[in-house]
């Protein structure tokens, strides 16, 4: 008999797909924290992002049978959630993007900077006047281009899978990330 606990993802949905709901447990418990993550990164809220989650992780599991396979489960969830994350974005407004940094990671920069034997306040003030500016841009961008400079730079995806994720083709998602680099760039160039 085969471990849920150590099996495949592909194993997992199939057994799924054979009505074994009990295999679906150990997804949930793989992707959890990474889905509350992306869930987050939309909605800069704690409670959303957790409602977001699990909707996904519902919204999955009802689907089961419609996953034929020709991406990852992985990929495929994914899409679920950005799509429900958009949507919950276009309902309650623009997403709420704010730092790329949450504020535990700026304060550990800060701290780190401090230690530093090397600090020098005029950079730290070039470095933070530069990332507000990088952040004020990503706010500004179309949601397409931010979505797609997100998912690829931020979460880790590879075109293939932001194009899968966003439902469009790869060269949509190349002309998407290389207007959203031309505008950060752009708004950077006095910092370079």
């Amino acid at each position: 008999m085969m471990d849920p606990e150590n099996s495949s993802d592909e194993q997992l949905v199939a057994l799924c797909q054979q009505g074994r709901s009990e295999c679906f447990e150990p997804l949930v418990q793989r992707y959890m924290q990474k889905a509350f993550h992306i869930a987050f990164g939309f909605t800069r809220e704690v409670e959303s992002a957790k409602d977001l989650s699990q909707d996904a992780f519902l919204r999955a599991f009802a689907r089961i049978n419609q996953f034929d396979g020709r991406s990852s489960f992985y990929t495929w969830f994914y899409r679920l959630l950005v799509n429900l994350c958009l949507d919950h974005a276009r309902r309650n407004g623009r997403v709420k993007w704010q730092s790329l940094d949450d504020e535990s990671d700026a304060a550990a920069h800060e701290h780190r900077a401090l230690a530093d034997d090397g600090f020098r306040p005029e950079q730290a003030a070039i470095a933070g006047e530069a990332s507000r500016k990088a952040n004020e841009t990503l706010r500004a961008m179309p949601n397409k281009q931010r979505t797609a400079f997100v998912l690829r730079n931020h979460q880790g995806l590879s075109i293939a899978d932001v194009a899968k994720v966003m439902r469009t083709t790869e060269g949509t998602v190349r002309v998407y990330l290389h207007r959203a680099v031309a505008a950060l760039r752009q708004s950077l160039v006095e910092f370079v």
